[in-house]
């Protein structure tokens, strides 16, 4: 009865259902991003303090000495035995895995994701790893979003929606961000806007946002006081923050993955032991500094109320930067979005530090400058620029800095892509060979219609002979055409491949007699986009083009050729 409702409208029933499953995906992410959060603060407690509590802790504050330098390394050991022998996707940020989903695998992603990527994560953030939990959460989050996809046999333009959705709900559930979750998915994740994304999208990051609350509370992720813009003398200070805060982000994507590379191919050791070993090092860096520790949002939080300042700052910054480099590049599990805000707040600390002794008349305080440093840094790591700006702004609830904010994240931005087209996202993918462009330019494909380009052509007579539509696909260059009877209903389609089966006897019968059936057609109103997309999925050149479900009749055909030639 539904579908007989939206049958013939444009707003169709299976708009209605996706819409609906994402309202589901941002429920199922946002309880994913909260038993995810009591899961870390378990292993927290449990490799730090011995007690088993689902309470938040710090790791700054443990008693274990110099025990602590092997605490990392045994959290490791096991992240290394799930990445190994388990699922291999689990290995790294996250991100980049949902990103290829995406471009090659119609948003597919494997169920077990979903359990062992959380799992993974836990033990290395948990015992200490330098590493964040949103970059988890992303891609658990999607990996739901894609195995209810899946399991309901949607088709891939419809998963991918619903793996946006998840990323979306996460990142809106984990830091309370419910428009920076929609700007992210749209920005990293889904790269276009279309309205059925789109809504989909708002519908899951409210859904996401609304559950959390109702557990977590309705407060910002860091309190902070009220910055703002004190004197435009600081446009130059900004200026510099934004360039040293872009070639901080290319010094670390090279660091992570020229570590990577090191660990992958010059140490020669079994491979699930490779964690352990990066996290041996973090272990020591954080013996002397356990800031570095986790994902260290207590830290961040410190920065920003100016609590922790002169020399220190340099040395969180410092070595912040290796306990991340060395947790991730090792092959253990964890997001890159807590270490680029801890490394970016630290970087704007300590350059706000140095201003404020230089010009203390015409400057901010520093915790402004820590502000504006991380969403930079965040920015030109990531090249999620809208979102950096978005997220900062809703982690804080602080609009008076935004215009400092706006433009060092877009400095930052510019002096990273100028230097490398890649983001720490992409960079992993073009190392295998896959290239993904982060802009999102308008695809003429989705502006043309199939009615715009089809042939006038209703193909062939099913009572036409064998020969003569043999000698038509030869002059005509063509290979594949639909068959009708006296109404114009299709029958079926006929292909020169099947015409080459026949023997020569078989030449002067009726084409009707060797017809085969075509379960995918297309509609003049549909766009070039997805009829190319319905041709390339079934490996056919030509498609036909027909009047509407009731009556099938065929008002034309359209070809790949005809639809590729609009490209250019």
């Amino acid at each position: 009865m539904v579908k007989k409702i939206f049958q013939n409208s444009s707003f169709t029933y299976n708009t209605v259902k996706l819409i609906f499953l994402a309202a589901v995906v941002g429920i199922v992410s946002a309880f994913i991003a909260i038993g995810f959060r009591y899961l870390l603060f378990f292993f927290q407690n449990l490799f730090f303090y011995q007690e088993v509590s689902g309470l938040e802790v710090s790791p700054v504050n443990h008693d274990l000495g110099m025990w602590v330098i092997i605490v990392p390394a045994i959290g490791a050991i096991f992240v290394g035995l799930i990445t190994k022998y388990i699922a291999g996707e689990a290995k790294g940020h996250g991100v980049p895995e949902v990103m290829e989903s995406i471009t090659l695998y119609g948003g597919k992603m494997r169920p077990r994701i979903v359990l062992f990527k959380a799992l993974a994560s836990a033990f290395s953030i948990g015992s200490g790893g330098a590493v964040g939990r949103e970059g988890p959460i992303i891609q658990v989050g999607s990996g739901a979003g894609s195995t209810i996809g899946q399991l309901l046999k949607l088709d891939s333009d419809q998963v991918k929606v619903l793996v946006g959705c998840g990323a979306a709900g996460g990142i809106a559930a984990t830091f309370n961000t419910p428009v920076a979750g929609i700007i992210f998915a749209l920005e990293i994740i889904l790269l276009e806007l279309k309205s059925r994304s789109f809504i989909s999208l708002v519908i899951s990051s409210f859904f996401a946002t609304a559950v959390s609350r109702i557990f977590l509370g309705s407060h910002p992720a860091f309190e902070i006081p009220a910055y703002s813009f004190v004197s435009l003398y600081e446009t130059l200070f900004y200026l510099l923050l934004g360039i040293l805060a872009g070639l901080t982000a290319i010094l670390l994507i090279r660091m992570v993955y020229d570590t990577e590379h090191i660990f992958e191919n010059r140490i020669k050791i079994p491979a699930f032991l490779k964690p352990a070993l990066g996290a041996l090092f973090v272990g020591i860096i954080g013996f002397f500094l356990p800031q570095v520790f986790g994902y260290g949002y207590g830290t961040i939080s410190k920065l920003l109320n100016q609590e922790i300042v002169g020399g220190i700052v340099l040395l969180l910054f410092v070595f912040k930067i290796f306990a991340f480099v060395l947790t991730l590049g090792s092959g253990a599990s964890g997001g890159i979005f807590s270490p680029s805000l801890f490394i970016g707040a630290a970087l704007g600390a300590a350059f706000g530090w140095v201003i404020n002794a230089l010009y203390p008349e015409i400057t901010a305080p520093i915790g402004a400058y820590a502000l504006v440093g991380m969403a930079a840094l965040f920015a030109a790591v990531s090249r999620a620029t809208f979102t950096a700006i978005i997220i900062i702004f809703e982690m804080t609830l602080d609009y008076n800095i935004i215009l400092p904010l706006m433009f060092s994240c877009v400095i930052a931005d510019l002096i990273a892509w100028s230097i490398t087209p890649d983001s720490i996202y992409t960079k992993k993918l073009s190392l295998r060979g896959i290239r993904i462009s982060q802009d999102m330019e308008a695809n003429i494909l989705d502006t043309l219609r199939v009615g715009d380009v089809m042939s006038l052509s209703y193909g062939v007579h099913e009572d036409e002979k064998i020969e003569n539509v043999r000698k038509s696909f030869v002059e005509g260059n063509y290979n594949i055409t639909c068959v009708i009877d006296d109404t114009r209903t299709l029958k079926g389609v006929i292909s020169l491949k099947d015409i080459n089966k026949l023997s020569q006897e078989d030449w002067n019968k009726r084409v009707g007699n060797y017809v085969h059936k075509l379960h995918v057609l297309t509609y003049s109103e549909e766009t070039l986009s997805d009829a190319l997309y319905k041709m390339t999925t079934h490996n056919i050149e030509s498609l036909p083009v027909i009047n509407n479900l009731t009556d099938n009749k065929v008002i034309g055909q359209v070809s790949r050729n005809a639809i590729i030639s609009r490209m250019h």
